[in-house]
């Protein structure tokens, strides 16, 4: 299983009234690694035929993250079957290496003129491992 990551620092803009970590900031990190990670790895004949839909989300905050804190965000995709995947992302306090963020989205494949669901084919599959 492939595990891809990126380090980001907190900044002003991330910060909320509580002076922590908005909790949509976190949101729109999960969603901006999964992106980054697809495209990452994704062929453009991939990318142009195939896009993701997401399906469902849970998000478990377990640690606060402050302004200058630097955050690693790990993202893999351990299963992968039929037309959908289970995407996990952590976001970790590189300072503690505390988990400040878990996520597991479902996401499923759609096919870019159909806008319908597809079956992962072994090309998009072996992208995750």
């Amino acid at each position: 299983m492939q595990v891809f990551q990126k380090t980001i620092t907190v900044c002003e803009d991330d910060i909320d009234d509580l002076n922590h970590v908005n909790n949509v900031r976190y949101v729109q990190w999960v969603q901006d690694i999964a992106k980054e990670h697809w495209l990452t790895y994704a062929p453009k004949t991939i990318t142009d035929t195939y896009s993701w839909f997401l399906v469902n989300h849970f998000i478990e905050y377990k640690n606060q993250a402050l302004l200058g804190d630097v955050l690693i965000l790990k993202t893999f995709v351990p299963v992968v079957e039929g037309v959908s995947t289970t995407r996990h992302v952590e976001i970790i306090n590189a300072k503690t290496d505390q988990i400040v963020v878990a996520s597991k989205a479902k996401w499923c494949l759609i096919d870019n003129k159909t806008l319908r669901p597809t079956r992962i084919i072994p090309e998009i599959s072996e992208l995750f491992n």
